[in-house]
């Protein structure tokens, strides 16, 4: 993995969690140093919500996204930009001089339209919540040919002027297929995806494309954005995306890095069924094995 691209979207309690932003921050660069290149896009969820109770205005979600008027895009970004991202970049920069904070808007990084929902089938109107439609990453990849990590906020701006907010997990999909990433890594409240929530909390551990297109519709809502942006990116060219507990310390580091990654893990279905023939061959190949020690035996 020398020199690939690992996306890693930063979000859940370990952003309003001091300790865990520091143990973040230690993987992102261990990452760094190990010869990756790191990307960060965080959300600001928590603190979006803190502010939005401040100043009095209300906060609501539909289909698993924050309704966003007017009034709530300007806290957006201004927590997003102003607030989490130097937060962050402080974190990592407390190793060295490696991050550089960005938005979606810098260089037109990102740009997005207005993206539609449903609720029980019926559309809802969630307001300047956008959809990335076209990834440009030349600035993010300059910064990483220089040797710096970027910190991406997801806010991009569409076409017609308006600025969207976009969802990070979404934004984090649609960033880490344009640059070509080998992981992409989410990291959130839970263990994984669950194999029968709310019944059980047995975390399915790998699952292909395909499988995973077939369980989306009956996700909860706050999976949801993070499985579809998994599935987007693997069916993108990814090569594997991680659902990772951030509750847990330096969880990127053992998702990324180790043997076995906890969580759930999801591959695009041709690795799943090259991986599935190399073991048929492996396996034929013991056969034969053994059954050539066998008549060797027998001639002893």
């Amino acid at each position: 993995m020398q020199g690939s691209v690992v996306v890693v979207k930063f979000g859940g309690h370990a952003m309003v969690d001091a300790d865990l932003q520091r143990a973040f921050a230690q993987d992102v660069v261990e990452l760094w140093q190990a010869g990756l290149r790191p990307v960060v896009v965080h959300g600001g969820g928590p603190q979006i919500n803190a502010m939005l109770d401040r100043l009095g205005l209300e906060t609501r979600f539909a289909a698993g996204l924050r309704v966003t008027t007017p009034e709530t895009m300007e806290v957006v970004r201004m927590v997003l930009t102003g607030r989490v991202q130097r937060e962050l970049v402080g974190h990592i920069n407390a190793h060295g001089p490696f991050a550089v904070g960005m938005t979606g808007e810098d260089a037109h990084t990102m740009t997005a339209v207005r993206r539609a929902a449903w609720v029980d089938d019926r559309p809802v109107d969630i307001g300047l919540v956008g959809d990335i439609v076209a990834v440009n990453p030349g600035t993010v990849r300059a910064l990483l040919e220089q040797g710096h990590i970027p910190v991406v906020s997801p806010v991009a701006r569409g076409e017609d002027g308006q600025v969207y907010n976009v969802n990070a997990d979404l934004a984090a999909s649609a960033l880490a297929v344009a640059l070509d990433a080998e992981r992409l890594v989410m990291l959130t409240d839970v263990e994984g995806l669950y194999a029968d929530w709310p019944h059980s909390t047995e975390v399915i551990e790998h699952l292909t494309a395909d499988a995973l297109d077939e369980l989306l519709p009956g996700l909860a809502s706050g999976m949801l954005p993070k499985m579809e942006g998994c599935l987007r990116a693997v069916r993108g060219g990814v090569r594997k995306a991680h659902v990772l507990d951030g509750r847990v310390r330096h969880a990127v580091l053992s998702g990324v890095l180790g043997e076995t990654s906890p969580g759930t893990t999801v591959v695009p279905d041709e690795v799943a069924e090259r991986d599935g023939a190399a073991g048929r061959a492996e396996a034929v190949q013991r056969d034969e094995s053994a059954e050539h020690d066998e008549h060797d035996e027998c001639a002893v």
